[in-house]
């Protein structure tokens, strides 16, 4: 099989910075490209008195996607150092998994590649696993890169 378009998934964090090392490498080994793709969470709030949170919303969403901008374009970065040909995609979703499986749909992605965040056991069944729901509903392959042992990432 011939990957020609991945989506690589981000949090920003030091799984993701780790794994799309070797997600470029493959990426370059076939002369595929990379999507990054940062999914923002929307804001919600319960407050006693709501007008007086009006100007929250707005000033929120700049912050969100300033942060999410610059946490998909460091891991590009990364990617494109490797010689790989990347783009941005932020979105905002209520549920990431299925902002990842509908990205990898809309934008004929071939492959998602994802760091998995090492949580196992007890922690993983009550925190959950975007990871373990993307395998369950995405349409194309799905590659989990883990952390090396030892590695800060884990």
């Amino acid at each position: 099989m011939m990957f020609t378009h991945i989506l690589f998934p981000t949090d920003g964090g030091a799984p993701s910075l780790e794994a799309i090392v070797p997600c470029a490498q493959l990426a370059r080994s076939v002369g595929a490209r990379i999507t990054v793709l940062h999914v923002c969470a929307p804001l919600h709030f319960v407050a006693m008195r709501p007008a007086l949170l009006t100007d929250m919303a707005p000033l929120y969403a700049v912050h969100r996607r300033s942060v999410a901008h610059a946490c998909a374009e460091q891991v590009a970065a990364a990617a494109r150092s490797h010689g790989v040909t990347c783009d941005t995609l932020v979105v905002e979703h209520e549920l990431p998994y299925q902002a990842i499986v509908e990205a990898a749909r809309s934008h004929g992605c071939d492959l998602v590649a994802m760091a998995s965040h090492g949580l196992g056991g007890w922690r993983a069944l009550l925190i959950g696993s975007e990871t373990h729901k993307v395998l369950a509903h995405s349409a194309v392959p799905v590659l989990v890169l883990r952390p090396p042992a030892g590695s800060a990432a884990r």
